[in-house]
């Protein structure tokens, strides 16, 4: 049975952080991960987990210190966002997270990136399209894909990021799983971005999928798995 560490889970690299492991963590994460969960329900608890998630990575942006007045005429020393943001979604899976990013953030910018892993077997990764808003280089920027598993597609949507003028250490890529061969690929070239994952799994197998993993995260999300046998529904919006 796998375990998933909530205190210093990567020493070396204390860039990457993952959400406290609550028993309700752990019970969804149990539901996430189960092979006979339905794509209704795996949609639903993953809304939830992301929810969570953005919360929680909100925590590890820049603040500035902001003194207001309260209702009772009383002075109070608290803090404010130190940058406007902007999430920028590494398409397809990575689209998944930006409603729970809305729903605490309802002003929030979206941007896309487009990045396919080649299919000539290396696990490289090519950049194909981006379209972020133009001040993105003023904002603090919320990178979305829902697996971190070798590294590369993430690394190639960095260095597109960088050619936009972001700075490195303005850049928070968030996550559901990670593996510790990416997290280590990513810190290792780009040192001063922060990592929050709601788990760190056991290692990756030789194709490349995280283990214990998830699946596929996309085909179960958007129910493009062709090996599903779950019932289709006859209404339109199946």
């Amino acid at each position: 049975m796998s375990t998933t560490k909530s205190v210093a889970p990567l020493p070396e690299f204390p860039q990457f952080t993952i959400v406290p492991q609550t028993p309700q963590i752990i019970a969804l994460m149990t539901i996430m991960r189960d092979r006979k969960t339905s794509r209704g329900d795996f949609v639903f608890y993953a809304d939830r987990l992301f929810r969570l998630l953005m919360e929680e990575g909100l925590s590890h942006l820049p603040f500035t210190k902001k003194v207001i007045t309260t209702p009772t005429n009383v002075a109070y020393e608290g803090l404010e966002f130190g940058s406007q943001l902007c999430g920028v979604s590494i398409i397809r899976a990575g689209e998944s997270m930006e409603n729970a990013l809305r729903q605490i953030a309802p002003h929030v910018r979206i941007g896309k990136i487009l990045i396919q892993r080649k299919e000539d077997g290396s696990g490289t990764s090519q950049h194909y399209y981006t379209k972020v808003p133009k001040d993105i280089a003023s904002r603090t920027v919320l990178l979305l894909d829902p697996m971190l598993a070798t590294g590369g597609s993430v690394c190639c949507a960095i260095s597109e990021l960088l050619k936009l003028g972001v700075p490195e250490d303005r850049i928070l890529f968030l996550n559901m799983i990670a593996a510790p061969e990416g997290v280590k690929n990513v810190l290792t070239k780009h040192p001063k971005i922060k990592i929050v994952s709601i788990a760190l799994d056991d290692c990756l197998n030789d194709q490349k999928y995280i283990l214990p993993g998830i699946g596929d995260f996309g085909d179960r999300y958007f129910g493009t798995d062709v090996t599903s046998d779950e019932p289709e529904s006859s209404t339109a919006s199946s």
